[in-house]
């Protein structure tokens, strides 16, 4: 396979020991591919193994998030496609080929799908399995792996949506949905991925939290109506019900009532403001 035209972007923080054994096999996988390593303001001899091996490198004076790395990264690609994966040697150089052929049949973005063998532990696994069925019922396709950093992407269309991504962990489930949003095509080949070296960066209980409210931005990204229109409706059949009660029981109505049916009439209009707003925010990014 041809590899002259990509440009392979892995961000890296502290990263020297996965670097040191995946650049070589890197390198000898892709031949001619253009490679970036962004560092991620790392303290230890990441820059070393870089020069070593003789691959370009973007590097941030102080750690600003594996998402700003990507963005790093994409802006300074001179490839047409982009191949973006994780600096911490989970991700197989030799699969990059498989995505590129995928990429090939007609797809705008195709991403590497973990199987379940493949997930961090049980907890990440099945808070991935949450995330894959949300999304899945936002955007009406089926989705098998929201979160995963490994992927292969056409660069321009990648790009629109750079000032859309966010600089921490959730650039992938951002960028995934921004392309289904846009009418994009997007596609999957599975993978195995393998043990890294050393500690993760992710924090259980930090990024968990984090990850919740992602939950809550893939709705409002992609389709706020889905999310602000059950809770609305809910909020006025309960008013409602609740009203039934009280003039059948009381003969009234009741703060509660009218608590409820004001709270369904703002809850929805407050979606559908979100959704106009998306709206102009996947226009301004075609226009960009």
């Amino acid at each position: 396979m041809n590899f002259q035209n990509i440009s392979i972007v892995l961000p890296a923080k502290n990263e020297a020991l996965n670097l040191e054994r995946l650049l070589p096999q890197l390198v000898a996988a892709c031949p001619g591919a253009e490679i970036i390593v962004v560092d991620d303001g790392s303290t230890d001899n990441t820059q070393a193994i870089i020069q070593d091996n003789n691959v370009s490198t973007v590097r941030h004076p102080y750690s600003k998030g594996n998402g700003a790395s990507i963005k790093s990264g994409a802006r300074q690609a001179t490839g047409d496609i982009i191949v973006f994966m994780d600096g911490d040697g989970q991700h197989r150089p030799t699969d990059i080929a498989r995505l590129l052929e995928k990429l090939s049949e007609g797809y705008d973005l195709v991403v590497g799908a973990r199987s379940s063998k493949s997930q961090a532990s049980i907890a990440r696994g099945w808070a991935n399995g949450l995330y894959n069925t949300l999304a899945s019922w936002m955007t009406g396709f089926h989705i098998l792996d929201l979160t995963s950093g490994f992927r292969a992407v056409k660069a321009d269309k990648f790009r629109r949506f750079l000032y859309m991504l966010p600089n921490g962990f959730s650039y992938p489930t951002t960028s995934t949905m921004a392309f289904f949003r846009a009418g994009y095509s997007v596609g999957y080949v599975p993978i195995e991925t393998d043990s890294r070296l050393g500690k993760s960066h992710i924090n259980l209980l930090k990024d968990g939290i984090r990850f919740l409210l992602i939950i809550f931005k893939i709705g409002t990204l992609y389709a706020p109506m889905r999310i602000f229109f059950p809770i609305a409706l809910t909020h006025f059949v309960t008013g409602l019900c609740y009203y039934l009660y009280t003039f059948i029981t009381m003969s009234r109505f009741t703060n509660m009532s009218a608590l409820l049916f004001t709270s369904a009439i703002v809850i929805f209009m407050i979606g559908l403001v979100s959704e106009q707003v998306t709206v102009l925010l996947y226009q301004d990014s075609q226009e960009k």
